[in-house]
């Protein structure tokens, strides 16, 4: 079996309290689920003993990674990932991307992509 790639990856929020209310939220349409809780941090991933996403406090003006850089996600359907932006949206996201197929990317890319509330772009994808 190949190992995988990245343990996990951790991104920084201003507001934990904001960032935990938006990744339950959003992590969910995907799947995923908060499997820790600290005082300066939180985590996600597909059950609560693997984490693949680490939100750290980092409180200040700026804590999104610069241009280029974004977070994609896999979804198992079309519909999930029209779930994922509808959630974000509601949750204090930003549009980045409505869902819908990018044939530029592969016949078969069906992607939407969102801002969370600390600026990090996520990308929710099937293929």
């Amino acid at each position: 079996m190949k190992p995988t790639l990245l343990s996990h990856l951790s991104i920084g929020v201003a507001d934990l309290a904001r960032g935990i209310a938006f990744y339950d939220a959003v992590m969910a349409t995907l799947g995923g689920m908060r499997c820790f809780t600290g005082p300066v941090s939180a985590g996600y991933g597909p059950a609560m003993d693997k984490e693949d996403l680490a939100l750290k406090l980092a409180p200040g003006p700026d804590v999104a990674p610069r241009p280029g850089f974004h977070l994609a996600f896999t979804a198992d359907s079309p519909a999930m990932v029209d779930r994922f932006y509808a959630t974000a949206l509601a949750h204090g996201g930003r549009d980045d991307g409505p869902p819908g197929l990018r044939p530029h990317y592969g016949p078969t890319y069906y992607a939407a992509f969102v801002i969370d509330p600390d600026g990090h772009r996520l990308e929710a994808v099937h293929q």
